[in-house]
């Protein structure tokens, strides 16, 4: 089973088209999203990222991908209120970018702890001059 990846954004359309993306690289890789607040508002939602964390679980664990700090930290939230033994890792990667490469790592059967280093290694990339 592979790693599962959960996407967390301040807007619900942002990782909701991120998803749809991702699904047409990797379908078999279970993507789940926390997208705004309760409401649909522009925010984040601790309870909305634990229900994306649980449906993405895996015996591989999940990786998380955020927008924002703001997100990480009702992130870290979730991850308190879970009931289950989750094995959660947080990606410091742009969201677009950092998913892009986890759900391929992902699927190509990789660990949590391969899909993060992809994911992040992103950050490494040249600029251009």
């Amino acid at each position: 089973m592979s790693v599962g990846i959960v996407l967390i954004s301040h807007s619900h359309e942002l990782v909701e088209g991120l998803r749809k993306i991702l699904h047409q690289i990797q379908p078999e890789v279970e993507i789940a999203i926390a997208g705004g607040t309760e409401e649909n508002e522009i925010g984040t939602s601790a309870i909305k990222i634990k229900q994306a964390i649980e449906k993405a679980d895996s015996e591989s664990g999940v990786a998380v991908l955020f927008d924002l700090g703001s997100a990480l930290l009702n992130a870290q939230l979730a991850v308190e209120l879970l009931e289950t033994n989750t094995k959660v890792a947080f990606c410091d990667a742009p969201l677009v970018e950092g998913a892009y490469t986890a759900v391929i790592e992902a699927g190509i059967g990789s660990s949590l702890e391969e899909v993060v280093k992809a994911a992040e290694s992103v950050k490494e990339v040249p600029k251009l001059l």
